[in-house]
């Protein structure tokens, strides 16, 4: 296996075939395909060896595409680097994977500055970017492309590694997440298998491409030789122009895109979505009420649910559409993840690892050929993860009769209130079903009743009020006293990762700064 045989396959089969828009920009295989050569010709001759790590820092564009096919066909380890992190984050990821070329579009020049200053292995920045000239230091892509002589296909495969993708960097060090052309293969074949691409579509890059959430959901699509239609950055507005534009047909979004877009006055304006077939959604939880509100207003398209993380390649289990279909829901099932997908096992386990009774909580542990290498450089944290092959997720969890996976939260994320758990999804999707509410984030705080208390934080839809005390009556109605909030805080925004997660850890900090909190 490895990650180019799908380009290969593309050039034989249907060369003349587009493979990238962006923007009005767009090229065909066979044109890609000549990029793809010309860009592993350029890193040859910039003296990169097999295994060297390239980094990018950018925003999404069809030359990330190229990012993600040549490196990797000039024998090379990706490192897309997170585009919401500071200097002092990237410079670490950097040094700690021993990048050797990092490559930055318009929006990072003046921080790839600072980079090449202190980067210690750092030898070559090589701009990406629309202007025609680079900026002083740098490398310009456009030109290396046309100078260089195409090379052939190195053709790493198999358990070599295909990249490192870090994550975390909120609290502590970032993880880079080692991750083999296995993991990524076997994980994309799992996502065809699993629905989440029809031969002859076209995949809209809206999420950060730098995240393995929209590489990983893409990946399927190059295995079908399917058009890739890339946003820039994400808006509302910009998405749905680009589904008109480009006739998309399949997208992932992360919940918080997936809210923002439906709730955008953009919607109530006259388009044509009717390309539009699928949208997997996942990286973070979604509340059944955004869910239920995204399906009425998009009643002709199909959703697909996907969980996992970085580790996982990232996909573990697919609720499919046919189990987003009202007889479904009455059952419950937009409550679930789905099942484990075709190459991976998924179990429910307790804190020795041994597998719970069904329907019990415990933490999610998943095997198979999508299960990371481990993380670079960290021994220690890799044992503490992959134990017996198994990856455990951090995630709590538990399994239905029929395998199906309801996630209840992070471990992390759990509230310990008065002695009992609180799963902050579950208070949140209580707080998502009140009309005021735009978006939502339940945490822990501390409690000297109760050790914890549970705290809301609320954007509340324009012109709506922010009463506190409504929310919470609200709550009691759908859950228990307990674990309903006891404060609540209004917010304009909730803080956002770059790759559209809310980040609990900030909206914490404030409260546990200086208290030892016995969870996360």
């Amino acid at each position: 296996m490895y990650i180019t045989q799908a380009l290969h396959r593309a050039l034989q089969q249907r060369p003349d075939q587009v493979a990238s828009r962006f923007g009005h920009r767009s090229r065909t295989f066979r044109e890609l395909g000549d990029r793809v050569a010309r860009l592993a010709g350029a890193l040859h001759a910039l003296g990169m060896n097999e295994g060297d790590r390239i980094a990018m820092l950018a925003l999404n564009s069809d030359r990330y595409l190229e990012y993600q096919m040549g490196v990797p066909w000039a024998g090379g380890v990706l490192n897309p680097c997170n585009t919401r992190w500071s200097v002092a984050e990237i410079l670490y990821a950097l040094n700690d994977s021993g990048s050797t070329v990092l490559m930055v579009d318009d929006n990072f020049c003046a921080m790839a500055e600072s980079l090449r200053k202190e980067a210690a292995t750092l030898r070559h920045v090589i701009y990406c970017g629309e202007k025609e000239q680079a900026p002083e230091g740098m490398l310009h892509y456009e030109t290396l492309l046309a100078e260089a002589t195409p090379a052939e296909d190195v053709r790493r495969h198999d358990e070599d590694l295909a990249g490192i993708f870090y994550t975390g960097g909120t609290t502590g060090f970032p993880k880079g997440v080692m991750l083999s052309h296995t993991n990524l293969i076997s994980s994309a074949m799992s996502g065809t298998a699993g629905g989440v691409t029809t031969s002859g579509g076209t995949y809209m890059h809206a999420a950060p491409m730098f995240h393995l959430a929209d590489y990983g959901v893409s990946m399927p699509h190059w295995l079908d030789g399917n058009t890739h239609s890339v946003l820039g950055a994400f808006t509302p507005e910009a998405v749905l122009d680009t589904i008109e534009r480009d006739r998309v047909t399949h997208m992932l979004l992360v919940p918080t895109m997936v809210q923002m877009t439906v709730d955008s006055p953009a919607m109530k304006q006259a388009r044509d979505l009717s390309s539009l077939k699928t949208i997997i959604y996942g990286a973070s939880p979604m509340s059944e009420a955004v869910l239920e509100r995204a399906m009425a207003a998009l009643p002709g398209v199909g959703f697909v649910q996907a969980y996992g993380m970085t580790e996982l390649s990232p996909v573990a289990t697919l609720l499919s559409q046919e189990q987003h279909l009202p007889e479904a829901r009455k059952r419950g099932m937009l409550r679930s993840a789905g099942c484990a997908t075709l190459c991976t096992e998924v179990k429910i386990v307790d804190e020795a690892g041994k597998e719970v009774a069904r329907g019990e909580v415990g933490e999610i542990a998943v095997r198979g050929p999508n299960v990371m290498l481990g993380y670079w450089n960290k021994p220690e944290q890799t044992e503490q993860a992959i134990r017996n092959g198994w990856m455990h997720t951090g995630d709590g969890g538990r399994m239905d009769e029929r395998g199906f996976i309801y996630v209840v939260d992070r471990l992390k994320d759990m509230i310990i209130s008065g002695g009992e758990n609180v799963f902050s999804i579950e208070v949140e999707n209580a707080l998502a079903q009140h009309p005021d509410v735009l978006a939502c984030a339940v945490i822990g705080v501390p409690s000297d009743q109760w050790g914890e208390a549970v705290h809301a934080v609320v954007v509340s839809r324009p012109g709506a009020a922010n009463d506190a005390a409504a929310l919470i009556a609200h709550c009691k109605t759908l859950i228990a006293g307990y674990k309903s909030p006891r404060s609540v805080d209004f917010r304009d925004a909730l803080p956002l990762s770059g790759a559209g997660k809310i980040l609990k850890t900030e909206l914490r900090k404030p409260f546990w700064d200086k208290v030892d909190r016995k969870i996360g």
